[in-house]
């Protein structure tokens, strides 16, 4: 596993034995979320951990798949497989990716979207790029609709 999956998984289990008990917050009102390489130590914890949800905004397939687009099948020296992984994700997913993507591909998003068992309805943002989807009004409102309306009740 690598450093940046280690530190997260380390930061989760020491989050599950020190703060959890003192803060009394549940798994099933933890929402994870990933920003682009972000996405990366997300899905590896939503793969192996109970949560509420999980919103994936621009995720990768893979580091090796950004980097060569062509690529179809998961090398073992590919250090990010998250499209091995999501499919592993027992909770909700929201996947938003903008459609003029220039650093991850927006084929990215459909893929990770696809291998989800949970995925709900996606936010394809026309026109958006990598660093500005925020700036669109249904960003906001696909949050605010995902989490008030379409996660179950605790």
């Amino acid at each position: 596993m690598g450093g940046l999956l280690k530190s997260s998984s380390l930061d989760w289990e020491f989050w599950q034995g020190t703060s959890r008990p003192r803060y009394d917050v549940a798994p099933e009102n933890i929402i994870l979320y990933g920003q682009s390489i972000g996405t990366v130590p997300t899905i590896d914890l939503a793969a192996r951990y109970e949560c509420a949800a999980v919103i994936l905004h621009s995720p990768l397939m893979s580091g090796l798949r950004v980097a060569f687009p062509d690529t179809r099948k998961t090398y073992c020296f590919d250090a990010f497989p998250s499209i091995d992984k999501v499919s592993k994700v027992a909770s909700p997913v929201l996947v938003i990716h903008g459609t003029e993507d220039e650093v991850i591909d927006f084929s990215h998003g459909l893929a990770m979207y696809e291998r989800c068992p949970r995925a709900v309805e996606p936010l394809w943002v026309e026109g958006a790029g990598h660093n500005d989807i925020e700036l669109y009004a249904q960003y906001l409102e696909r949050l605010k609709q995902f989490i008030s309306f379409e996660l179950p009740s605790s």
